[in-house]
């Protein structure tokens, strides 16, 4: 099995840091945006993102899979 390339680990990784790890910049009393709560617009975005950004990984990482010269004998696809 061959390693994902570093672009698709850095694709997959930022809707993770956006959900998890970026939430503390804002987390204040009332934060608002469109009357709804900023942390719940956040995660509902990320949430409809980390699809996005997990076709962009399958794209990276297609061609790589389907390369005939990278199959190595008795490898079942």
């Amino acid at each position: 099995m061959k390693r994902p390339a570093l672009g698709s680990v850095i694709l997959s990784l930022i809707p993770f840091a956006a959900i998890c790890l970026l939430v503390e910049l804002w987390d204040r009393i009332y934060p608002t945006a469109f009357g709804i709560p900023f942390n719940f617009l956040w995660l509902t975005c990320w949430l409809l993102l980390t699809p996005l950004c997990m076709w962009g990984v399958y794209r990276l990482e297609a061609p790589r899979r389907s390369d005939p010269t990278n199959v190595k004998k008795g490898e079942i696809r």
